[in-house]
């Protein structure tokens, strides 16, 4: 779907969350919400996706490039998928409120990744 109209959101850190704030607008290119939380499309991901126009994509049953990634939802306490994103340079959101942790927890900056949010830390910026 060429030139969709897609609108930009601010997800800020929720309580005792860290990082961000984060801005996400998709693009045609870079559309995926991707949910990598188990068990479906996480809400926070259905909410961000609905929010924005991105198109929500269950990352555990199925994969997409990284640049096709507007932004990855997560449910890490704090190892692996807390860093791989960020590596990636993939705006990351964690529901679990957790701080840089782990073996890549350099690639987790303010700037990438923000954490304990919930569906109210999301504001519609158009």
């Amino acid at each position: 779907m060429a030139d969709k109209k897609y609108k930009k959101i601010k997800i800020k850190a929720g309580p005792k969350g860290w990082g961000g704030p984060l801005v996400i607008e998709p693009t045609d290119e870079k559309n995926l919400i991707y949910s990598v939380t188990g068990g479906g499309i996480h809400p926070l991901a259905a909410k961000i996706a609905e929010l924005t126009g991105g198109t929500p994509f269950d990352g555990f049953k199925s994969r997409a490039p990284f640049e096709q990634i507007a932004v990855c939802v997560i449910d890490c306490g704090g190892t692996a998928r807390v860093g791989v994103y960020p590596m990636k340079k993939v705006p990351t959101v964690d529901i679990y409120p957790t701080s840089p942790s782990g073996p890549l927890f350099r690639f987790i900056t303010e700037d990438i990744f923000v954490s304990g949010v919930r569906v109210e830390d999301i504001e519609v910026l158009d």
